[in-house]
């Protein structure tokens, strides 16, 4: 397996619905743990990173 198979194999998996499940998680308990820390200070900023991050990663 080539690093060409490699790269095609990550590129699908990234394009899933399960992959964009996941990383939907991720940044809801990133942003989650971020306005916990700052005591919902900055949560606006917060909601804006993360859609920002979801919107780079996802695929929706």
């Amino acid at each position: 397996m080539g690093i060409d198979d490699l790269k095609g194999k990550a590129a699908g998996a990234m394009d899933s619905d399960q992959a964009e499940k996941a990383s939907d998680a991720g940044l809801d308990k990133a942003g989650d743990a971020a306005s916990s820390k700052t005591g919902g200070s900055h949560d606006e900023k917060i909601t804006k990173a993360t859609t920002s991050a979801d919107d780079h990663v996802g695929n929706d």
